[in-house]
């Protein structure tokens, strides 16, 4: 174990906690002790109880013990199941270790950066064979449909200044960093989640987020503290806002969270009918919309960098008043967190004067991944409290009279979009990889719908047209990193100081001639295909060819056009589907070929009643 203490090269440090929390892992036990029939996981053909729950990770944490994992080590999890990933958290935390939890679609390149950044000894996978080549030692793990063997139940340490996970996030040295938290702080967010929200044992809750993002970690354990159910949709559900309100609402569920950009297009939807829903949870970007008057459930906004343990400030958000037009605020200090704003000059600032929102208390990380001889970050000596540290969030905030925060943009260059911390360097630094790109520049712009989209301006070296950006960017970073639109130009426009003039930029088009002027549809499908794909881009047609990404889409209109599709169609497509096949006419070939597999593997009194429906 030794060896591998010193290959995971964490840095030092603790945090301010309070003492008499239990640990996370401790509390879910002790649900799988006092009520061991009850449903922990419910997720797309699986359901598991809180015993379940307990002796798979029992059993696993076993594997993993005689495997290395210790205190401090990084065991990265890369399943795709959500509820084997669960398990397997809980696995980790049992064998005294930190999990790293990765998103199996991320690029080869950053993965194998990740693993070799934090030291992960072993990863855990469905199969060994993908992963070999990546370096740690890979644990194959699968539920299996029968309990384990009971095992002696060890109960997990106390310690809250052990390492509970590592997050990494984008970083602005054009590498992506990870952020270490304790389960101190862990412990502090769970707390005040299950305080603030009244959950307990009799609530449902979702598990939307991607499992690289921290938001998943409130989801997830949160719940599971306190003896709540958690429930996974599939991936057809996950970002169709009409689809996910439906399925809020069959399984009644009682509290969830969204990402800011869904969030807001559930407000805009009817909600009627038996809706048990109390708590819509929203965070990771600037809230737009206030709820209508009427709503079955209430809005949460929640604001917090992973640095301080996902959510840091939060607040109700009211039904607008007659006139209003202020955004909603991002509430306040959570339990345990520390909050103030410093001026200018690093001084405490008075209410209602703009200045950097900065962070103390018991949601501190421990730091990140190879201290700060790599990573100074925002972590600072407390300005105010002897020994103490502080996180400099980079965020400009002013704190109004009620004490509630007014967040008014950043003081650097980091972007969000759509719920993800995107560094502009990391995005740069991929794009000039590329033997055509002399420099770029990343920017996000604000559309007329609020929807934040990354643009990304390039300058060729002369001569060339960079060909391929975005399969270039797509190899190396993960999907919510490649822009939107690419804009190229001969030079940045520049002030008359000599540096580059962002107001000066242009916008991207919306629609290029390509877009109306391209290859017509040749077929009834094609022709339905290009009219859905158009209507979710805002044109008035689209060419066969065009890529549904380079004249504006994003993932959550792709998940959009799954969901049209299927409607018209009667077939699943995959997010996945729609990234490989991203112009109208591949994804017309792919609906068509689903469409006559369909139609072989029915049964005749199927394909009776079908040709009845379409009579």
């Amino acid at each position: 174990m030794s060896s591998l203490l010193a290959n995971s090269r964490l840095s030092a440090g603790t945090a301010r906690v309070p003492p008499a929390l239990p640990s996370v892992p401790a509390s879910v036990e002790a649900q799988a002790r006092r009520r061991p029939r009850a449903l922990a996981l419910s997720g797309p053909g699986r359901r598991l109880t809180f015993e379940e729950l307990d002796a798979h990770a029992e059993a696993f944490a076993a594997e993993l013990t005689r495997a290395g994992a210790g205190r401090d080590v990084p065991i990265a999890i890369a399943l795709s199941s959500p509820l084997e990933r669960v398990v397997a958290f809980l696995a980790v935390w049992k064998a005294g270790a930190a999990y790293l939890p990765l998103d199996p679609g991320t690029p080869r390149d950053r993965l194998a950066f990740i693993l070799r950044d934090c030291g992960a000894p072993l990863l855990v996978a469905e199969d060994e064979a993908p992963w070999r080549e990546l370096g740690p030692r890979v644990l194959p793990f699968r539920l299996d449909r029968e309990m384990p063997r009971p095992a002696p139940s060890r109960r997990t340490d106390g310690d809250l200044s052990r390492l509970a996970y590592v997050i990494y996030t984008s970083g602005s040295t054009g590498r992506p960093k990870g952020v270490e938290i304790e389960h101190g702080s862990l412990a502090n967010l769970s707390a005040w989640h299950r305080r603030a929200f009244s959950v307990g044992p009799a609530d449902r809750t979702s598990g939307l987020a991607n499992p690289a993002f921290d938001a998943a970690v409130w989801e997830i354990w949160p719940s599971l503290a306190s003896g709540a159910s958690l429930h996974f949709p599939d991936e057809t559900v996950r970002r169709d806002p009409a689809a996910l309100r439906d399925w809020l609402v069959a399984e009644r569920l009682t509290v969830a969270f969204a990402p800011t950009p869904l969030a807001e297009r559930l407000l805009a939807l009817e909600w009627t009918g038996d809706v048990a829903l109390r708590f819509l949870l929203t965070g990771g970007d600037v809230l737009h919309r206030r709820p209508a008057a009427g709503l079955p459930f209430r809005l949460v906004n929640n604001y917090g960098p992973t640095e301080g343990t996902v959510v840091a400030t939060s607040g109700f958000v009211a039904p607008a008043a007659a006139g209003e037009s202020a955004l909603p605020s991002i509430g306040k200090a959570i339990d345990g967190v520390e909050t103030f704003v410093l001026d200018e000059e690093g001084s405490r600032a008075t209410d209602g004067e703009p200045g950097e929102l900065c962070l103390g208390g018991a949601g501190l990380a421990r730091g990140y991944v190879g201290g700060p001889v790599r990573h100074s970050g925002g972590f600072a000596t407390h300005p105010f409290r002897e020994g103490e540290r502080m996180y400099r969030t980079g965020d400009r905030v002013r704190r109004r009279a009620d004490g509630r925060f007014e967040f008014l943009g950043r003081l650097d260059g980091q972007l969000k979009v759509r719920g993800f911390r995107v560094e502009p360097a990391e995005v740069e630094a991929a794009l000039e990889t590329h033997a055509d790109v002399r420099s770029s520049l990343a920017a996000a712009r604000t559309e007329d719908d609020g929807e934040v989209r990354l643009v990304a301006y390039v300058v060729p070296e002369p001569g060339r047209r960079p060909e391929d950006l975005r399969a270039h960017l797509r190899s190396r970073v993960p999907e919510y990193m490649v822009p939107a639109a690419f804009v190229m130009l001969e030079e940045f426009p520049l002030t008359p100081h000599g540096k580059i003039d962002r107001d000066a930029l242009p916008p991207p088009p919306r629609e290029t001639p390509a877009a109306a002027a391209g290859r017509p549809p040749a077929s009834p499908v094609e022709a339905r295909v290009a009219a859905i794909a158009a209507g979710l881009l805002r044109l008035d047609r689209i060419g066969m060819e065009e890529n549904f990404f380079a004249l504006g889409g994003h993932s959550l209109l792709g998940t959009q056009l799954i969901a049209r599709i299927r409607d018209a169609f009667g077939i699943d497509l995959s997010l996945r589907t729609v990234f490989e096949a991203p112009t109208a006419a591949r994804l017309s070939a792919e609906v068509e070929r689903l469409v006559r597999r369909r139609i072989e593997e029915m049964t005749e009194d199927e394909a009776a009643r079908l040709a009845g429906e379409r009579a």
